[in-house]
């Protein structure tokens, strides 16, 4: 790894907000030393790539003071970045989809902080054609995975669907629910019970 790090071109760090400044920092000194080059980051091109309003670092038992802190803006790398925007959705383009576009658009509203808020709940109303509100776990995997008894072995049909959880805890709650949902028999692996899928 360590003479990738001295040879490489472009390292392309991706959903990089999400990661603490010293991760950064770490990265510049490391490849400063393999390098024997005192530029910053050895003299490597860091392609970051990511969206600011989306996760910044999650620090357990912290503060949203400690996770601004965290942020890569806080690094004191951040000033010799160069900044590049983008601003069209090639997904939303190349599919030509109006629903996919508006839906786009609302994303973009609520991240840039172009939704009414509630004065007395500091809250922001969702339009009505955002999303579809679902009472149990149950019932959003029945809408997203309807017929997953049918339909499991489809990888095209598995490829369009997706759920999307905060907390692990969370997504194995949701797999589980999927899986139950799959005609399967429970066979004894070793010191393991497992679930075989016909």
């Amino acid at each position: 790894m360590g003479k990738v790090l001295q040879t490489c071109q472009i390292i392309i760090w991706d959903e990089c907000t999400m990661s603490h400044k010293k991760a950064l920092e770490a990265l510049d000194r490391t490849l400063r030393d393999f390098r024997g080059n005192r530029r910053i980051f050895g003299g490597a091109l860091i392609l970051l790539s990511g969206d600011f309003r989306q996760t910044l670092p999650i620090i357990p038992r912290s503060t949203p003071t400690d996770e601004l802190h965290a942020c890569l803006k806080s690094s004191v790398l951040w000033r010799h970045l160069q900044k590049l925007t983008l601003k069209t959705n090639m997904r939303v383009q190349l599919q030509r989809d109006a629903s996919a576009g508006n839906f786009a658009k609302q994303l973009m509203n609520i991240g840039n902080g172009r939704m009414e808020i509630d004065e007395s709940t500091q809250c922001i109303t969702l339009p009505a054609n955002f999303c579809m509100i679902t009472e149990s776990i149950d019932e959003l995997v029945q809408k997203i995975f309807l017929n997953i008894a049918q339909n499991y072995k489809n990888h095209q049909w598995l490829s369009t669907r997706a759920i999307l959880a905060a907390k692990n805890i969370d997504v194995n709650t949701i797999k589980f629910t999927i899986q139950h949902g799959i005609p399967s028999e429970t066979v004894l692996c070793g010191l393991l019970t497992c679930r075989k899928t016909f």
